[in-house]
Formats: structure tokens, C-alpha cells, sequence
């Protein structure tokens, strides 16, 4: 007979939940700097509660990061289902940079150790799995330009993180304007 999977008590998932959205928006703002008393404090929660669920900060900034991972790869798989490929290249670019454009602490997340590191990978491999049926299915379509792969879609990601870093306050902005000079070149000849 399997044993039952524990479940945290309604209260015990909520205080997660708290710490978890508190972290997310100060690490968005302030980066990896923000204390654990800062959390705690933005979450509702006490000292004791946050190790509990968090034995250490690095515990922490993981389950921050995991969850911007999910969505990473949530906005890959919308854009795989697009009424037509195009779209979806042009959607998931668009709101993968507006996400990191909401959240400047990222790219800090995602290189604050090599743990951070190899789930960072993991979630690219699993992108570059569903850009690739996109980017086939493009190139069907006489849309996207021959010789684009899905490593030129994450590239241009990293190229828009680049610029969302260097940007200040105007980071949303930035990132629609590097694209909007970016896409015209993955067009199809026959599409300019």
C-alpha cells in the first residue's frame, strides 16, 4: 500500500505562499540583498515560521526561481498552441521579457549559485524541446526566416535581459523596443 503524501495544513500553505510572494516582489525590486527580517516582515510572518518552511535563504531564492521557471516554460507552451506560429514566437518573446522586465532580481536569481544554475539549464533544454516545434511549425508556414532555431529565440532572450539590465526605470520600454528592431529579422523573405 503507497504512503500518503503529506499535505501542509491551510494555514501552513498560506504562510508558504506569503514568504514565497513577499521574497518574489523584494527580490524584484531590491535583488538577493533583502534580508530574511525584510521578508518576514513584507510576509506577515515570524522568524520561526519562515525556517520552517525555509531552512535557508538558499531554499528560498530556489522556490522564488522555480516558480519563475514554471512560467517561463507556461509561456513557451501558450505560444506552441497559437492559432499560428508567428504569433506565438512573437507572444512568448514579448511576455518572457516583459516578465523579466517586472522582475530585475532574475538574472541575479538564476546565477546566485550553481544549483540556481543547473535548474536554469534544465528549464532552457525543456524550452528549447517546445521553440523547436514552433520554430519547425514557423518555417512550415513560410512565416519565420529559414536557418532561426529555438538557440536564436533564447539568445534573443538573453540579448533582451541585457538590455532590461541597462535600462533603469524605463526596463518595459526597452525590452518592446529591442524587439521591435529584432523581429523584422526572423521574418520570412516573403513576408518583409
Amino acid at each position: 500500500m503507497p504512503t500518503p503524501v503529506p499535505t501542509l495544513r491551510r494555514d501552513a500553505a498560506r504562510n508558504h505562499d506569503q514568504i514565497v510572494q513577499a521574497a518574489r516582489a523584494l527580490f524584484a525590486v531590491r535583488g538577493l540583498d533583502v534580508s530574511v527580517d525584510e521578508i518576514t516582515r513584507e510576509a506577515g510572518v515570524g522568524m520561526g515560521t519562515l525556517y520552517r518552511h525555509f531552512p535557508t535563504k538558499d531554499d528560498l531564492i530556489t522556490a522564488v526561481l522555480d516558480e519563475a521557471f514554471v512560467q517561463y516554460v507556461g509561456l513557451a507552451e501558450a505560444a506552441h498552441e497559437s492559432a499560428t506560429a508567428w504569433e506565438g514566437i512573437v507572444g512568448f518573446l514579448e511576455q518572457a521579457l516583459a516578465m523579466h522586465a517586472a522582475n530585475r532580481g532574475l538574472k541575479e536569481l538564476v546565477y546566485s549559485h550553481d544549483r540556481n544554475r543547473r535548474r536554469a539549464d534544465a528549464t532552457r533544454r525543456q524550452m528549447r524541446s517546445i521553440l523547436t516545434e514552433l520554430v519547425d511549425r514557423a518555417q512550415r508556414e513560410r512565416s519565420l526566416r529559414a536557418g532561426v532555431t529555438a538557440d536564436d529565440l533564447l539568445l534573443i532572450l538573453e540579448g533582451g535581459a541585457g538590455v532590461i539590465q541597462r535600462s533603469g526605470n524605463g526596463a518595459r520600454q526597452a525590452a518592446q523596443r529591442f524587439l521591435h528592431l529584432v523581429l523584422p529579422g526572423l521574418l520570412a523573405v516573403s513576408r518583409r
